[in-house]
C-alpha cells in the first residue's frame, strides 16, 4: 500500500474512533479503546485495518481465510483494533450465499455444480445469454455444457 492511498471514508471512521477514545472524566486522560473487526471471509476486514493504519499492517488476499487467527494492531496509542478470522455459521440454508460471496474456499465444495445452480436460480437467463454470448439452455447441465 502506498502512503498516499486513502479509502472513501477513512478519516471519517478515524475521527469517530478518536471521539470515542477522547478525554472524559475530570482526570482528563484519553482512554484506551479496542475494536474488533468481524464478518464474513473475504469481505475486507484486513482491508479496512489497512486503509485505517495506512499500511499493510495485516496480510491481504482474494481467497478467504488469509486472516487465521486473532490479532492486535495498534492504530494509535490509545485505539487497538482487532483483526479475526472470518466466522461463517454452519447451516445448509445459507451454503448457497456463502458460496457465492466467495466466503468458501472453492476447494473445500464437495459439489461444484451447486454454486451453478445457484447462481441460475439468482440472475435471470437473459442476462446470462447476453453476458456469455451462449444460446438458451433448459438446465444446470445444459448451461455447463
Amino acid at each position: 500500500m502506498t502512503k498516499s492511498a486513502n479509502g472513501i471514508g477513512v478519516e471519517n471512521l478515524l475521527n469517530i474512533l478518536k471521539n470515542y477514545a477522547r478525554i472524559t472524566g475530570e482526570s482528563k486522560i484519553k482512554q484506551k479503546i479496542t475494536v474488533g473487526v468481524i464478518g464474513y471471509p473475504n469481505v475486507g476486514k484486513s482491508s479496512l485495518i489497512n486503509s485505517l493504519k495506512k499500511c499493510r499492517a495485516a496480510a491481504v488476499g482474494n481467497t478467504p481465510g488469509i486472516t487465521k487467527s486473532m490479532q492486535e494492531i495498534n492504530l494509535d496509542k490509545n485505539i487497538i483494533l482487532i483483526d479475526s478470522p472470518g466466522v461463517v455459521l454452519n447451516t445448509t440454508d445459507s451454503a448457497d450465499s456463502l458460496i457465492l460471496r466467495s466466503a468458501i474456499k472453492i476447494e473445500e465444495l464437495a459439489d461444484p455444480v451447486r454454486p451453478v445452480e445457484a447462481l441460475l436460480g439468482r440472475v435471470d437467463n437473459n442476462e446470462l445469454l447476453k453476458f456469455y454470448r451462449i444460446g438458451s439452455f433448459k438446465n444446470v447441465d445444459d448451461f455447463l455444457g
